[in-house]
């Protein structure tokens, strides 16, 4: 139901912009745009149960810090779970926002162990989310590491693509999910926590698409 809502909320934001305030038709692109990143956004942290405060930006971060774990450990197949006491405490320190502490402990894991694949997602996480969800050339480094020794894994796309649709590059962004969900083996681990991510953002682009067709008429 809380799915409905949102999309029915963004359509009625864009009839308002677009009617009520006559926004100019050429605008349109940018209030779809503008739309569909905060669905994307909704559609891949939205929790309402975890605990947070709206409008304070230390509650905000740590609900994302949640949800980096969370998704980070339903990607990741047992087989590729570190065994690194280290990463217990990295992921503490990322549910509270704090993504420069967790990095350093996570290098200290890769450090003793390179061939850690989740110590190498978790870093790029830290390391992307440092920057305020931009892919740094630090973190793009940890995602293909940790790729490489885990190639069947829906891990590093999935960060990857969220990092790309986070910064507005919503076409992008499904490129890389579509391209991972496209080559991986059908028992691979995430593939279907992937599978229905992309589903869902699928079906917000095109409840967008249909209102701004609609309205154009």
């Amino acid at each position: 139901m809380s799915w409905v809502i949102a999309i029915l909320l963004a359509i009625v934001c864009f009839a308002v912009f677009a009617f009520a305030f006559r926004l100019p038709r050429k605008s349109w692109t940018v209030l779809l745009a503008a739309l569909a990143l905060g669905l994307a956004g909704y559609a891949l942290q939205g929790s309402p149960g975890l605990p947070g405060a709206p409008g304070k930006a230390r509650a905000d971060q740590a609900e994302e810090g949640w949800a980096i774990v969370d998704m980070r450990k339903q990607l990741v197949g047992e087989t590729e779970r570190s065994k690194d006491p280290l990463m217990l405490t990295a992921d503490a320190l990322v549910r509270k926002g704090q993504y420069s502490n967790a990095a350093r402990l996570l290098r200290g894991a890769i450090h003793t162990n390179p061939q850690d694949s989740e110590s190498w997602l978790a870093l790029g996480n830290a390391l992307t989310f440092q920057a305020d969800g931009m892919l740094t050339p630090a973190a793009l480094y940890a995602y293909r590491r940790a790729a490489q020794i885990s190639p069947d894994s829906a891990g590093p796309a999935f960060f990857v693509g969220w990092a790309l649709i986070r910064q507005g590059k919503l076409i992008e962004g499904r490129e890389v999910w579509a391209g991972r969900l496209e080559s991986m083996p059908k028992d691979a681990p995430g593939r279907d926590v992937l599978e229905k991510r992309l589903a869902g953002y699928d079906q917000i682009l095109r409840k967008l698409v249909e209102e701004s067709e609609k309205s154009g008429r």
